[in-house]
C-alpha cells in the first residue's frame, strides 16, 4: 500500500536529552514538503561526529537542540517525493549528504566553499526550510541532526541533501561514502591534492584513515606510512595501500622526530585522521619543517 502523502509511523533512536544514552522510540514521520525527499534508511554508520554531539554539546560544540535524531552517515531508498522535486523519484537508491548544495546561493556558486547558506544554517539548529522537523515523537516535534537523522528508519531531507547512485549499488557498503569515505578520500585529492611518487603520513586508521590511506595509493604516493596507538589495525590499513605502520607506544622519542627519522627529513603530505592536531607531535612535514 501506498504511503506517499500519508504520515509514516517508525522507529528512531531518539537522543531525549544531551549526554543521556539513545531511546529506540515509535516516531512520525510527515510527508516531504517542497524541494524534499523522504526515503527510507536502509543502512547507516554511526560516526564520532554523533557521539560528540550527544557527549559534549555545549563543551566547545556549537548549542544544538534537543531532542535530537542523530545519524548523518548513510545510505537508503527514495518514498516519495515533495512538490518541485525534480531529480529524484520514488526507489532511487540514494546518499545523504550533510554538507548539501544548492547551486543557487552564493556560496554554492562559489569554488571556494560548500556551506550552502540555503541549508547548513538551518540544519546546525535542527530544522528544514520552512523552520521546523519532520520528525515527531507523541506530539512533540523532535530535531534533526545536520539535515539528515538517520537513526530512523524513515528521514525527510532537502532534495539538495541528497545524491542519486546506481541501482546496483550495495547500500550495506556504499554508506560510507556519506562521510567516513569522502571525509578521508577528499582530504587527499581534493584539499591536499597529493602528488604522484610523494611521500604521506596518516595519523589515525579508523575510517577516515583508511580512506585517506586509499586516496594516496590511487594518487600515486611511493610511501604511505600509518600511525596508530592500535597495532590491530595494521592489517587493514596495508590492505588499503599502507607501506609500512608505525605505533607512537612503541618509540620513546616524540612521533614527529620518529617520522623525520625515518623518511630522511619529513613527508611531503600529513593527514590527522583522529580528531586531534595534537597527534601529530609537532610538524612533520619538510615544507613545515624547512
Amino acid at each position: 500500500m501506498s504511503t506517499t502523502g500519508q504520515v509514516i509511523k517508525c522507529k528512531a533512536a531518539v537522543a531525549w536529552e544531551p549526554g543521556k544514552p539513545l531511546s529506540i522510540e515509535d516516531v512520525e514521520v510527515a510527508p516531504p514538503k517542497v524541494h524534499e525527499v523522504r526515503i527510507k534508511v536502509v543502512a547507516t554508520g554511526v560516526c564520532h561526529t554523533d557521539w560528540v554531539n550527544l557527549y559534549e554539546t555545549g563543551k566547545g560544540m556549537k548549542f544544538r537542540p534537543f531532542p535530537l535524531v542523530l545519524g548523518h552517515e548513510a545510505a537508503g531508498v527514495v518514498e516519495s517525493v515533495g512538490p518541485e522535486v525534480t531529480n529524484f523519484s520514488p526507489g532511487d537508491k540514494v546518499i545523504p549528504l550533510f554538507l548539501p548544495q544548492c547551486f543557487d546561493c552564493d556560496r554554492c556558486r562559489s569554488p571556494k566553499t560548500n556551506l550552502c547558506k540555503k541549508n547548513w544554517e538551518n540544519a546546525q539548529v535542527g530544522i528544514l526550510a520552512d523552520g521546523t522537523s519532520r520528525i515527531s515523537c507523541n506530539g512533540q516535534q523532535v530535531y534533526q541532526f545536520l539535515g539528515v537523522s538517520s537513526f530512523s528508519q524513515y528521514t525527510v531531507l532537502s532534495d539538495a541533501s541528497l545524491a542519486k547512485i546506481r541501482d546496483d549499488a550495495p547500500l550495506d557498503k556504499v554508506y560510507l561514502l556519506g562521510c567516513g569515505v569522502s571525509t578521508g578520500y577528499g582530504a587527499v585529492v581534493n584539499t591536499g591534492k597529493v602528488e604522484k611518487d610523494s611521500l604521506c603520513a596518516v595519523f589515525g586508521l579508523g575510517a577516515v584513515g583508511l580512506a585517506a590511506i586509499m586516496g594516496c595509493q590511487i594518487a600515486g604516493a611511493k610511501r604511505i606510512i600509518g600511525i596508530d596507538i592500535n597495532p590491530d589495525k595494521f592489517e587493514k590499513a596495508r590492505e588499503f595501500g599502507a607501506t609500512e605502520c608505525v605505533n607512537p607506544k612503541e618509540h620513546s622519542r616524540n612521533i614527529q622526530e620518529v617520522l623525520v627519522e625515518m623518511t630522511n627529513g619529513g613527508v611531503d603530505y600529513a593527514f590527522e585522521c583522529v580528531g586531534s592536531p595534537a597527534v601529530m607531535g609537532g610538524r612533520v612535514c619538510k615544507k613545515c619543517l624547512n
